[in-house]
């Protein structure tokens, strides 16, 4: 697929180093000569210096021909004029990235699609979101929900306790007394190494597991699993950015009991107007002093959002020996995902691995309307609709060529959820959970295309 990205920033640098890795034909556009020689000294892919505004720089690239244009530039505007521009020279479909969350919200209203712009994101929204989700499963590390809940996505470690460490997937099933959920990943404690699992596959002390489940079998994880299920209500955030804002705004909104410090003086009070429900703190969040002094100990959840990774991560650890439940960090650096539990820090997100999850289902093959990578691991969940031409469609699931490195985690028809054994027939429309490693990628596409 021939794709150009508009912006050699952090989200675009990572979007092509991605898509790189895929073969795909990628063109990178900045005006910043330092980044595009760095990307083009680290990647196979072809870069050129300009404006991406630019009709004449636009042509260069050859977006007549192209199927995807992703603007992600840090100028919301220039993206939107990039995807409006690149759509009337003849590029197939159009992603611009925004920091404004209106436009999401009234994304209908507006009409973006007749003006050429085919998908609107937000990674700074899709992270708040993300913290919000982490806080209402309170017991799990890593959350996606597909059409609103109907099927979730769960991933937690398994500790001493839980009742399946030493069993198999198989005797997992059997004492299950009914099917409400199933694992779709693991990775062993200490390793880069990713199981799909099969029904041999044996859960250890220390997995990092993955579970697809439907609504009523959430209670059963944690039980299975030896957690509790515990009520988060008093949430501390440090950063007033983009993310910390939405987050305070979309807690508060959920009745939540939100604290947010920040040390800028002006955008503390602007916050303190915006959200009037959440109380804001003007200073250093890094004084330990000031952090006990509003009660940090006293605190359910603590999410560290400021521009700094080390700053977020060394908070949190702060946040963990005074005894808080939940710690969730924002960081850039994608090396830091291997660290998070040995280090003690229950959840770390990465504006830039959401963002690329978003775009990325525009690149697979088949009708994919989601797709998430689990943090750490090579596993992509997909969710592709059936259509009737589909090599899957009024087949039974034992009967499919379905790959070894491959599992279905679950099947949504008609808005409800359904964990889907061997016999269960697949039907036109309906919406299926893939869990897979990138050997068995294209073999999967071609049963949904």
């Amino acid at each position: 697929m021939k794709i150009i990205v508009a912006g050699a920033g952090e989200v675009g640098f990572h979007l092509a180093k991605l898509l790189s890795f895929e073969s795909q034909d990628i063109t990178l556009i900045d005006t910043d000569r330092s980044s595009l020689q760095y990307a083009d000294t680290h990647l196979d892919i072809r870069v050129v210096k300009g404006d991406a505004t630019s009709i004449s720089v636009l042509k260069d690239a050859d977006v007549a021909n192209t199927e995807l244009v992703i603007g992600v530039t840090s100028s919301e505007t220039t993206n939107i004029t990039v995807c409006v521009l690149a759509k009337q020279l003849g590029a197939k479909r159009t992603i611009a990235r925004i920091s404004n969350s209106e436009f999401i919200e009234n994304k209908d209203e507006i009409g973006f699609t007749s003006l050429g712009i085919d998908e609107l994101i937000s990674p700074e929204s899709l992270a708040a979101n993300e913290i919000g989700l982490l806080l209402n499963q309170s017991g799990f590390n890593d959350t996606y929900e597909f059409d609103d809940g109907a099927l979730t996505m769960v991933g937690l470690i398994l500790s001493r306790t839980s009742s399946i460490v030493g069993k198999s997937v198989r005797d997992l099933a059997e004492v299950s007394e009914q099917y409400s959920y199933v694992p779709i990943a693991i990775q062993r404690s200490g390793t880069q190494y990713t199981i799909i699992p099969r029904g041999d596959t044996q859960f250890r002390e220390g997995d990092q597991v993955y579970f697809v489940t439907v609504k009523e079998g959430l209670e059963s994880i944690y039980t299975m699993a030896g957690k509790v299920k515990e009520d988060l209500k008093n949430v501390m955030i440090l950063g007033g950015s983009n993310i910390g804002y939405k987050t305070a705004r979309d807690l508060c909104a959920s009745k939540f009991k939100v604290k947010l410090i920040e040390s800028d003086k002006d955008k503390a009070f602007e916050i303190a107007d915006d959200v009037p429900s959440c109380l804001v703190i003007n200073g250093d969040g890094r004084n330990v002093e000031l952090l006990e002094e509003e009660a940090i100990s006293d605190m359910d959840a603590f999410v560290s959002v400021t521009g700094n990774s080390e700053t977020n991560i060394m908070s949190c650890l702060v946040a963990k020996s005074r005894g808080v439940k939940k710690t969730i960090a924002l960081v850039e650096n994608m090396d830091y995902f291997q660290l998070s539990q040995s280090i003690g820090i229950n959840t770390l997100i990465n504006k830039k691995l959401l963002a690329a999850n978003t775009i990325f289902r525009y690149i697979r093959k088949g009708e994919v309307v989601a797709i998430t990578k689990l943090n750490n691991m090579n596993v992509e969940l997909l969710e592709f609709i059936v259509h009737p031409d589909s090599a899957v469609c009024n087949k039974v699931i034992r009967e499919l060529d379905f790959p070894r490195s491959a599992v279905i985690g679950g099947i949504i028809r008609d808005g409800e959820g359904i964990i889907a054994l061997g016999d269960f027939e697949i039907k036109e429309g309906d919406r299926v959970v893939v869990s897979c490693l990138p050997q068995a990628l294209e073999k999967v596409e071609k049963l949904f295309v």
